[in-house]
């Protein structure tokens, strides 16, 4: 929603101690669209796999010297709903390492990398492990809520069809509109409290700010394209491979990159239709991946013997 409420997080090392904290390294699988590459792995399995290969990358650090692992997702599974711990304990991190799950929609990992941030500024950790997550492949879908509430009744005495205790008698006893108990609820891609979806607050938010079309086509195909050019160029190198049972060969790129301008230009409003400027090729599209990233004080860095990538200062959260 376009309140424009900020809220600024001052966790700078200055204030709450004299420690630099630095981004050692990350590690992510290939973000590949759903229900493709990725079909039938488990989330967790996905952090696990960016976790693990992670630690391959830096074997100078113990699973045991972890102080902290915290994990972003946005869509739970109700299995592993603490996903950190449960990906952190697949990866070989072990049971007395702390670990957990963040949610904040599209930048849950954000959430994480400065959850950590500030254990390390706080002095209660001196390496932690940040990572993000999500499958879009492999949502929870629950029954309707008529249907759990009589489930937790009387779902749990039933033996049998007939009979005290059979499934026709136990049906009998719920007094509300068995026709409600009837079909399935999918997760959203959207806002519970207004109900709106990310693109219609991006297609506002565009309007508000005079952003074209035009301009977010453009800067949409120069995103494809840089990132088209950095993989022919060897330059992310943080890409995992992944291995997918079943599959004789590993995932071993990003497969959402599409150059293909005069197409984008040619798709109608995906979102506030007709006169809307969101469409499936200026918008992201549905993603199973993992990431995971290294963070340390300075001190504990230099002691590993590890090479900085960057210093983390600040941030700042802003709900539009």
């Amino acid at each position: 929603m376009l309140s424009r409420i900020a809220v600024r997080n001052f966790a700078s090392s200055q204030a709450l101690s004299n420690k630099n904290v630095v981004l050692v390294d990350g590690a992510r699988t290939p973000f590949c669209r759903s229900n493709a590459e990725f079909d039938g792995i488990w989330c967790y399995d996905l952090q696990r796999e960016a976790i693990s290969g992670l630690l391959k990358r830096n074997p100078q650090v113990k699973p045991e010297d972890i102080g902290k692992v915290v994990c972003g997702t946005v869509i739970m599974d109700v299995s592993t709903s603490n996903i950190a711990r449960e990906a952190a304990l697949a990866a070989g991190i072990p049971d007395s390492v702390p670990c957990n799950t963040v949610t904040l929609a599209c930048i849950s990992s954000n959430v994480s990398i400065t959850s950590i941030t500030q254990a390390i500024q706080a002095g209660e950790i001196d390496i932690g492990i940040a990572g993000g997550v999500e499958s879009m492949s492999d949502v929870p879908i629950r029954w309707p809520r008529k249907t759990r509430e009589w489930l937790i009744k009387y779902g749990s005495k039933v033996k049998g069809l007939t009979g005290k205790k059979g499934l026709t008698t136990a049906l009998s006893k719920w007094k509300g509109n068995k026709f409600g108990m009837i079909g399935v609820e999918t997760p959203a891609v959207a806002e519970f409290s207004t109900g709106e979806t990310m693109g219609h607050s991006a297609d506002r938010l565009a309007a508000t700010f005079g952003i074209s079309r035009e301009e977010q086509d453009q800067f949409a195909y120069r995103s494809h394209c840089g990132a088209q050019k950095a993989a022919e160029e060897g330059k992310l190198k943080d890409v995992l491979k992944v291995f997918v049972p079943g599959r004789d060969e590993p995932v071993t790129r990003d497969m959402g990159v599409k150059p293909a301008l005069e197409k984008a230009q040619s798709l109608r409003a995906a979102f506030v239709k007709p006169h809307g400027t969101i469409t499936a090729a200026n918008a992201s599209y549905l993603t199973d991946g993992a990431s995971a990233c290294l963070i340390m004080s300075e001190e504990k860095a230099l002691e590993l013997g590890c090479q900085p990538m960057a210093y983390l200062r600040d941030h700042v959260y802003i709900n539009l």
